[in-house]
C-alpha cells in the first residue's frame, strides 16, 4: 500500500477518482431529495407599506468627519 499520491499507481488514482464520483452523486442526490418538500402554506404575500408625515431631523450627536 502506498501512502503518497505522488507515487501512487494507476489503480489507486482509479479508486481515488471513483470514490470521488460516488461521493459526488451521493451528496447531490441528497440535495435533491432534501429540497422535494411541499411548499404548501409557504407562500408569501406582498405588503403595502404607505408613508407617512415626513419628518425633519435638526440635531444629532453623530459626529462630522471629512
Amino acid at each position: 500500500m502506498n501512502h503518497s499520491i505522488y507515487s501512487a499507481d494507476r489503480s489507486t488514482h482509479l479508486k481515488i477518482v471513483v470514490m470521488a464520483l460516488v461521493v459526488g452523486i451521493a451528496v447531490a442526490g441528497f440535495g435533491i431529495t432534501a429540497r422535494t418538500g411541499s411548499d404548501d402554506g409557504l407562500t408569501q404575500t406582498a405588503r403595502v407599506i404607505k408613508a407617512g408625515k415626513p419628518v425633519v431631523i435638526t440635531s444629532s450627536n453623530a459626529t462630522l468627519v471629512r
